[in-house]
């Protein structure tokens, strides 16, 4: 009886020791623009809702998102049948030409409660305070934007860009080129912030 009741005990302390030693130390996990991790909601980067109303970081809530780090995964993400929001995690130079293609909603209504129509390539990574804390550059000869309410944030883009859509934007980014818009209605509709910039020229191209 004696035996019995020493090795109770000793399972009893075995059992007390493991409970107490067990490590409790809490994930941490590290985002980029436009994930989520569970039990959360993210937001993407600061963003323009509705043509030349830009918001401040962090106020649209993701409903569709390519993170992309290779040069197929871009393509995809800015073809028509992509993403509207498309989030670059490394520098990328192609050799060809591309396109933004397709009209994209990004999950929002307006104040008459309409889908709000966005399309935006993020060329950066911002940590849980919505800090950006990486700008990357895209690399291309040619860039045509044919997306509505389209916009290029927080990095630099080197080639030109034809813009065929309105309300077309810079948020604080940078084009290493010209920009070429096909009518005066696509032209009068760009927008760019005081830190954007281009190098080269602003005009009308057909």
């Amino acid at each position: 009886m004696k035996k019995k009741t020493i090795m109770l005990s000793m399972i009893l302390a075995a059992a007390l020791l493991t409970s107490c030693t067990r490590n409790t130390t809490p994930s941490t996990t590290t985002t980029v623009p436009g994930t989520t991790t569970p039990g959360t909601t993210t937001t993407a980067p600061g963003t323009t809702t509705a043509p030349g109303t830009t918001t401040t970081p962090g106020t649209d809530t993701v409903t569709s998102a390519s993170i992309v780090d290779n040069n197929s995964a871009f393509e995809n993400a800015i073809s028509s049948t992509g993403t509207w929001i498309i989030c670059l995690t490394k520098d990328l130079t192609f050799d060809k030409d591309l396109t933004l293609d397709g009209e994209f909603k990004n999950g929002k209504k307006d104040d008459q409660g309409k889908d709000v129509i966005q399309r935006k390539i993020a060329l950066y990574t911002q940590d849980e305070n919505r800090t950006v804390t990486s700008r990357f550059t895209l690399t291309a000869p040619k860039l045509t934007i044919n997306s509505p309410n389209a916009s290029i944030q927080h990095g630099t883009f080197k080639g030109d860009l034809y813009v065929s859509a309105e309300n077309f934007e810079l948020v604080d980014a940078a084009v290493e080129g010209n920009v070429y818009f096909s009518t005066d209605a696509v032209k009068n509709s760009f927008k760019m912030d005081a830190t954007s910039s281009v190098t080269g020229k602003q005009e009308i191209k057909s």
